[in-house]
């Protein structure tokens, strides 16, 4: 983009974003974009970062969330409110390493019944003399292209 179309939009930028955001710095880089870069909260209470799922479930005016009303929050409150994601039971490289055994486990157990749990046919299985009349089909080539033929009609 040309300098002069970047400050501009930079002014504009500027001019139209919130009082609240005014006081911190803004800074345009090359391209175009807009640095902003957040001051430290001062006044606002240091929360500690502990998930509400490890907290007690009961004796809070907000039993479902885990809080007192008018508690401050975490900045990051999505990440420790009773509505993130589950904390694991277990570490996750040993549930990953569970699994894989039972998947491993249920493979060899599958593998085991497939091979010795079938029976043989009760029947003699046909044999055709000179390498399966190759010979007098035509050969495996002539074969091949037969049968690419005859599926591609179908």
């Amino acid at each position: 983009m040309h300098p002069a179309i970047l400050r501009a939009t930079h002014r504009s930028l500027l001019a139209t974003r919130p009082r609240y955001l005014a006081t911190k710095s803004a800074t345009s880089t090359a391209e175009g974009e807009l640095n902003v870069e957040p001051e430290v909260l001062t006044e606002y209470p240091d929360v500690p970062p502990i998930n509400h799922q490890y907290l007690r479930p009961t004796g809070w005016q907000d039993n479902q969330m885990r809080r007192n009303y008018g508690d401050p929050l975490h900045e990051q409150e999505e990440l420790y409110s009773m509505w993130s994601p589950d904390i694991p039971a277990i570490d996750p490289n040993v549930a990953l390493k569970r699994f894989t055994m039972a998947l491993l486990g249920f493979t060899g157990v599958f593998l085991y019944i497939k091979t010795y749990g079938t029976p043989e046919p009760h029947f003699v299985r046909r044999t055709y003399p000179y390498g399966g009349l190759v010979k007098e089909l035509g050969g495996l080539e002539e074969n091949r292209a037969r049968m690419a033929d005859e599926t591609s009609e179908q």
